[in-house]
């Protein structure tokens, strides 16, 4: 694959991308409202591609998940992003999308309630990543892995009746 250009007509580094993945996870984790309590998951650098993550700190229940997954999917669509697939299962559901510079964007839902948003470049120009610069809601879980199961309780997302 060739490396991803910028709208400059450069091509895009590992860093130039880390930063973009942060922002499309910046934008989607302000669009969901009322807001949850995230920190940062791992970052991984392949041979071309980087990602990013992050991990939804507040229990999201099995009753509010839908409606969770809702608004991040509109949100996407809104944003122009492809909505590639959508897994409907109770327990574990998942929306994946794709936006229009060739980022991969997942929301899925873990143990616990555990939502994880995670970004992923196209293949770009190898270089080195820095950690992300935008720091969490909450407490930040530096050293921490894995990160502890959801622990924050909200009154909307957290709660059982739909």
């Amino acid at each position: 694959m060739s490396p991803v250009n910028s709208s400059e007509g450069g091509s895009v580094n590992m860093q130039a991308a880390a930063d973009r993945a942060d922002d499309i996870l910046d934008e989607v984790l302000s669009a969901i409202s009322p807001a949850v309590e995230w920190a940062h998951a791992t970052t991984t650098a392949g041979s071309c591609d980087v990602s990013r993550r992050r991990t939804v700190m507040t229990i999201i229940s099995s009753e509010r998940r839908g409606s969770f997954l809702g608004v991040v999917e509109r949100f996407w669509r809104k944003s122009d992003f492809r909505i590639r697939a959508v897994n409907r299962d109770d327990d574990f559901p998942a929306v994946y999308a794709r936006t229009p510079d060739g980022f991969g964007v997942s929301l899925s839902f873990g143990g616990g309630g555990q939502a994880f948003f995670e970004a992923d470049s196209p293949c770009v120009d190898k270089s080195d990543v820095a950690e992300s610069t935008t720091p969490p809601n909450g407490p930040a879980y530096e050293g921490v892995y894995p990160l502890p199961r959801p622990n924050v309780r909200s009154p909307f997302w957290s709660a059982g009746a739909p």
